[in-house]
């Protein structure tokens, strides 16, 4: 038990498991080759970690098939999402970061804030559910609210409200911004051109905004009506 405890602390193997959360989300399971990708390191070196994380009962991992967490791998990746999503509102809210500067800072202040400080943050923060981008926070017993929304490149012509951005690509976020694509906004879509990849969309006082539908994949968005 306290050999668990100690490896699901280092920093190391919390990035797998976050990783493990994120890419298994879309089919129920992740492949060695999609970690090594999203890490940036070799398929050996995860396979390693693999048999590591497997041994400690976080993940159900057979070689050259597909793994998954198990309920004590989830629960641990999502004490990192806690961590992270609430850090990266706190640097918004109080310290006056940009929406689009603050999750290179998360990741590194993840892994080193405890649980007393988070706690506190938690606190002064009025128990939010949501981070600046709109991803949902797990509260203090790892329960995690449904994501809401669709993407806008899926969507056609209508009235939407703006739920969920992707901090994937701070150069993104920050073309947002300035266009006035936030959280809560509601816009029109007056014309997606499916040939040329470009949604138009109408937004305040009738100003008109194209983006792509490639950067419209990270946007996300319920109907206004």
């Amino acid at each position: 038990m306290c050999v668990t405890i100690s490896v699901m602390v280092t920093s190391t193997v919390e990035d797998y498991l976050k990783a493990i959360r994120r890419l298994q989300q879309p089919t129920g399971t992740a492949t060695v080759g999609e970690i090594a990708r999203e890490l940036a390191v070799t398929p050996g070196t995860v396979t390693t970690m693999m048999r590591h994380l497997s041994g400690q009962g976080l993940i159900d991992y057979e070689p050259r098939k597909g793994l998954r967490l198990l309920p004590s791998g989830e629960k641990a990746a999502l004490r990192v999402v806690r961590r992270h999503r609430l850090i990266e509102l706190f640097l918004v809210e109080v310290l006056g970061f940009d929406w689009s500067e603050v999750h290179e800072e998360a990741e590194q202040l993840e892994h080193v804030v405890s649980d007393r400080l988070l706690e506190r943050m938690d606190a002064m923060l009025g128990r939010p559910t949501h981070d600046p981008h709109g991803d949902p926070i797990p509260n203090g017993d790892g329960v995690l609210a449904h994501s809401n929304g669709r993407p806008l490149a899926d969507v056609d012509a209508g009235a939407f409200r703006i739920v969920r951005v992707s901090d994937a690509d701070s150069a993104l976020l920050e073309w947002l911004n300035e266009k006035g694509l936030i959280i809560g906004r509601m816009f029109e879509i007056v014309r997606k051109d499916h040939i040329a990849g470009i949604l138009e969309l109408e937004i305040l006082a009738k100003t008109q905004v194209q983006l792509g539908l490639k950067a419209a994949e990270s946007v996300f968005v319920e109907s206004a009506e």
